[in-house]
């Protein structure tokens, strides 16, 4: 897989992975708030539906992690084969240092 695929699938899996964690509710409410009290019961449950977004929540974070990870392997490293460090300093002028023709003596130090 290239790399543009790995960083399109990661888009993805964050930008869903928003939407769940939006759609939760941090007081338990969530999903199931929205629908009342009794329509929620014939979608499966408030338990169900909040087992469902917090399976689905851990399951994209993890995916993105490993998505991450594998993308680092997907880089393009163009070139690694053939690095010298001796030429890496081609082309670039160095100078002698100018010596310090001032002498230090006490007097100078305090």
């Amino acid at each position: 897989m290239s790399y543009t695929a790995f960083l399109i699938l990661i888009l993805i899996v964050a930008v869903a992975l928003i939407l769940i964690v939006m759609v939760q509710n941090p007081k338990g409410g969530g999903l199931t708030s929205s629908f009342g009290g009794s329509g929620a019961q014939s979608l499966g449950g408030v338990q169900n539906t909040n087992n469902f977004l917090d399976r689905t929540t851990w399951t994209l974070a993890i995916a993105m992690f490993a998505l991450i990870l594998l993308a680092n392997f997907a880089i393009p490293r163009d070139g690694e084969n053939n690095f010298e460090l001796n030429n890496t300093l081609d082309g670039i002028e160095t100078s002698t240092p100018v010596e310090n023709t001032t002498p230090i003596t006490n007097d100078s130090l305090n």
